[in-house]
């Protein structure tokens, strides 16, 4: 049986759709039901139930289904690795990103990727964490970049590109705090911001006042982070921020949260070339900017804090 024949299976098995299958192969739907019936007549058994309500594989077609996605995955992927060494002369790329990955690591290396390829044209779309990898999972962008943590689905795939440290930051009224260390226990004394439910850094601080049986109480949730900062600084409560020099910190008794930068990629949108060579551009230059500016260890070792603690900023 020929390559055609199971990518066309794979696409049909994962959206349990011919006409899904067809749109994505530039094809037809009765070419594809058509090659399906052959597939089946070859392998002498039904891989696939029709109903009015939809497609469901049977236990052959999902047995099939597992070796084949990894396949097609592996293929695409070693497309990928091949097209990287091409020199891109033009194209485009959308990219979804969220705001913190933005503005703590994408931002710089995008200006190194518009150095090496100025006619390539990119179009960034600003979601939460998880409105990104949405996007990437209905095909409105072409890879997300986003803070941890973060759910995701075969045919994705996540990279750690950076990780970062966040503290707990505070305004004038909190200034007291910047001097000693506080109990973990004391944060649920303070008003407490945060983002909003539905978002990676809600279920990330969530996750971490569970783990350290205190109550989790939040008192102003907001849309993006830049907010969080200018209600600290109006003494409307402390939260959690990432770490740079233009803040305070007010440490606490227990080891700073650490998240990371992740790229996330569809496997089995490689039928893209110029996208899939586009993606693994700013991939590579993600990578390099990490290993020789930012000494960042990739994948899944984080740099070590400088004090033990959480230390709530304080935001003059």
């Amino acid at each position: 049986m020929t390559l055609d024949y199971y990518r066309i299976f794979y696409y049909v098995a994962k959206y349990k759709s011919f006409s899904k299958a067809a749109q994505i192969l530039h094809n037809n739907q009765p070419n594809i039901s058509r090659t399906m019936n052959n597939i089946e007549s070859e392998f002498g058994c039904k891989l696939l139930v029709r109903s009015h309500s939809g497609i469901t594989l049977t236990p052959e077609g999902e047995q099939l289904y597992e070796h084949v996605a990894i396949a097609i995955e592996q293929l695409y992927q070693g497309e990928s690795e091949i097209l990287s060494n091409k020199t891109l002369e033009h194209g485009h790329i959308s990219i979804g990103v969220s705001e913190t990955a933005l503005n703590i690591f994408l931002l710089s290396k995008l200006e190194q990727f518009h150095k090496a390829y100025p006619q390539v044209k990119i179009k960034l779309s600003n979601h939460s964490s998880i409105q990104a990898v949405d996007a990437l999972e209905k095909g409105i962008v072409d890879i997300a970049i986003v803070t941890s943590p973060i759910n995701i689905k075969k045919p994705l795939r996540a990279t750690s590109l950076y990780s970062f440290e966040e503290i707990l930051i505070g305004g004038k009224e909190y200034e007291s705090l910047s001097n000693q260390i506080l109990d973990i226990q004391q944060i649920s004394y303070y008003p407490f911001i945060t983002l909003g439910k539905n978002t990676s850094t809600y279920t990330y601080y969530s996750n971490f006042f569970l783990n350290q049986k205190i109550p989790f109480h939040t008192d102003l949730e907001v849309a993006t982070a830049d907010q969080i900062l200018p209600l600290v600084k109006h003494n409307l409560g402390i939260g959690f921020y990432p770490k740079n020099s233009d803040i305070f910190e007010i440490h606490i008794n227990i080891k700073n949260p650490e998240r990371d930068i992740l790229l996330v990629q569809d496997a089995s949108r490689a039928a893209n070339i110029d996208m899939l060579s586009l993606s693994f551009k700013v991939y590579q230059i993600c990578i390099t900017c990490c290993i020789t500016k930012l000494t960042i260890v990739i994948p899944h070792q984080h740099v070590a804090p400088t004090a033990i603690g959480f230390p709530p900023v304080l935001i003059n």
